[in-house]
């Protein structure tokens, strides 16, 4: 399905998957022949079919990709990405079929495999606070954003520095909502963990980046 050799281009990594059978357990989709079947319903049809769930991985492996990327830099996100999808396939009988979007399990696979590369990633970020940054070169609309949003390359060194000083469930929580733009409650799906957990330990963590970061940089969390 994929390849799970890292290779220099960023997309290498990314071999198409050809198209599937048609889609049939279960009648038409709800909408009507013409509307987009849900991840569950893929997930549930692979359980027989298996060459289903490669729509299911077409779906969502760029955005999984990215993030892993943003996360750990594109050399580690080849394999956490192939990984993810590997896993994913193999524990699909227990996936929750009342769910219909599979991205937060998915994120939440893939977050449990970048638990593997903690080092990795605080050195990353250790490098990135260490680097000189021209914050002129960044457009305006991109600072409205807030630099939370930006991918790991462009993170402004007190930023990468205030992460690097998270613990690993801290930062997990923390990007799950501002790179991945999971909801509280996908990001509670996603960690296994209650919604109101969610709501304390985000602002927790807000509040130690806000004390690690110059009075100009506090709007990014």
């Amino acid at each position: 399905m994929v390849s799970t050799a890292s290779g220099r281009d960023t997309h290498a990594w990314r071999q198409p998957s050809p198209p599937a059978p048609p889609f049939d357990p279960g009648g038409p989709p709800p909408g009507g022949p013409g509307a987009e079947v849900s991840d569950a319903r893929l997930i549930h049809a692979s359980m027989t079919r298996p060459e289903e769930f490669s729509s299911v991985f077409d779906r969502h492996a760029d955005e999984i990709h990215a993030y892993a990327s943003r996360r750990l830099g594109p050399d580690h996100a080849d394999d956490v990405t192939a990984e993810t999808f590997l896993v994913a396939f193999r524990k699909r009988h227990r996936y929750d079929l009342a769910r219909d979007d599979a991205r937060p399990w998915l994120y939440g696979i893939a977050a449990n495999l970048i638990s593997g590369h903690r080092r990795s990633e605080v050195r990353r970020l250790r490098a990135l606070a260490r680097s000189p940054h021209d914050a002129g070169d960044r457009g305006s609309h991109e600072e409205e954003r807030g630099a939370e949003r930006a991918s790991a390359a462009a993170l402004r060194p007190a930023l990468a520095a205030a992460l690097a000083r998270l613990s690993a469930a801290e930062r997990d929580l923390l990007l799950l909502i501002a790179w991945a733009d999971l909801s509280y409650e996908e990001a509670a799906e996603a960690l296994g963990i209650p919604i109101g957990t969610v709501r304390s330990r985000l602002h927790r963590t807000r509040a130690r980046l806000r004390r690690h970061l110059p009075p100009f940089q506090e709007d990014a969390s």
